[in-house]
């Protein structure tokens, strides 16, 4: 169980967290307004393929960028990180707003991924440096269901907003607001808290056992993670449009109507995330990654020819058991990672997940039907199964 100050720790960092991914998915909540704006010109019979390297744009520096966060966490302390963030991301938002050009708009999603990911190294960080093995993966997983809350809010604040009226930019200029309130709430509640954990040891002390490093597993998380992100991003980016196809109607507009769809598909994710983090164990982490995986792979190859109303429900297939893995996978990066490198190598996983997976949009774009898409996305996902499983059997009981 948590104490009650690592607790009030945990939930301030996860609605860091939550923002992320409102802010990562932002794009993907709008991209078919941004492919019709006439402001832009984007003709209609390249407009995905334009959409998915807009999509591509933000995600690469978000993946990349997290190495360097890493970096600098481990150096100046999480809490300066965390607030480089939340106005960074606000400013680009504010960017977004007002791009007059589709090159403005580019640079606007490149400088939204940069500062956003500075969020997952720092954040993530701060939690395990703040729990046990015993109680990681249940904060781990709280942190998690706030996460899956932003990506799913997303798409509920992008359709309640466009069901206003307002245009996909103003949907950026209300994204700022969140950004700047929840800097001004970690500042003042973190005024103490550097973010930064001292690892010397004093005389002949005995080395804690979680100073050890088991590189050679924490590769194959790397390779794991990049698959799993391409699948990530190549659904999540084109994901409202997919549900915008399910004939559903509920006498709201459709631009509104995908993205509570979307939204409602998505929030599962946080049931996926408590239930791993509840049953979660040092010795079963790599076994149950796999078997999420395992799990989602045919809800994938199912989005590739679901018709109709047969889409949500493949969708929220996948959304269900997908996110069960992160919390796994943060734990894992912890059990094998050393303590004093560890918000640099959790910078590593997620810039390798992040920046590799940020092809995942463009693949999908790309893609001339649906069923190839999405069997190519499912076989990755089967790959990245049968790596955890391998690593279960060498170091599950580690």
């Amino acid at each position: 169980m948590l104490n009650r100050s690592t607790f009030r720790l945990v939930l301030l960092v996860s609605l860091a967290h939550a923002l992320v991914h409102v802010f990562e998915h932002s794009f993907a909540s709008v991209e078919q307004l941004v492919e019709e704006d006439a402001a832009f010109g984007i003709a209609t019979d390249v407009g995905k393929q334009v959409s998915g390297q807009l999509g591509s744009t933000l995600r690469l520096p978000f993946g990349l960028c997290a190495l360097f966060a890493g970096w600098l966490a481990d150096r100046y302390g999480s809490k300066r990180l965390l607030l480089i963030y939340l106005i960074g991301s606000s400013a680009a938002a504010l960017l977004a707003f007002w791009s007059p050009t589709l090159a403005v708009m580019y640079a606007a999603m490149f400088v939204l991924g940069m500062f956003a990911s500075i969020y997952h190294p720092a954040g993530v960080s701060l939690i395990t440096h703040h729990t046990t093995p015993e109680n990681r993966s249940l904060a781990l997983g709280y942190h998690g269901i706030l996460g899956s809350v932003g990506i799913a809010a997303g798409p509920f604040l992008a359709g309640a907003v466009l069901e206003t009226g307002a245009t996909w930019r103003q949907y950026y200029l209300v994204l700022t607001v969140p950004g700047i309130l929840l800097a001004l709430l970690l500042k003042w509640m973190l005024s103490h808290e550097d973010g930064r954990v001292q690892y010397r040891e004093e005389g002949n002390a005995e080395p804690h056992p979680e100073d050890r490093a088991y590189w050679g597993a924490y590769a194959v998380l790397l390779v794991v993670t990049s698959l799993a992100g391409i699948v990530y991003a190549g659904i999540l980016n084109f994901l409202p449009r997919y549900l915008g196809e399910t004939g559903l109607d509920f006498d709201i507009p459709s631009e509104s109507l995908r993205n509570y769809l979307t939204g409602a598909v998505l929030a599962l994710g946080a049931v996926g995330q408590y239930t791993a983090g509840r049953i979660a164990r040092p010795s079963t982490l790599e076994a149950l990654m796999a078997a999420s995986f395992y799990a989602t792979a045919p809800f994938v190859f199912w989005m590739g020819f679901a018709e109709g109303p047969a889409r949500l429900w493949a969708a929220a297939g996948f959304a269900l058991l997908y996110f069960m893995h992160q919390p796994l996978f943060n734990s894992l990066i912890a059990k094998y990672a050393p303590r004093r490198r560890r918000s640099l190598c959790f910078g590593l996983s997620f810039s390798v997940g992040f920046g590799i997976g940020s092809i995942g949009p463009t693949v999908s774009g790309m893609a001339k039907t649906d069923l190839l898409n999405f069997t190519i996305l499912g076989t990755l996902l089967t790959i990245a199964a049968t790596l955890c499983l391998a690593l279960w059997w060498r170091y599950g009981k580690e």
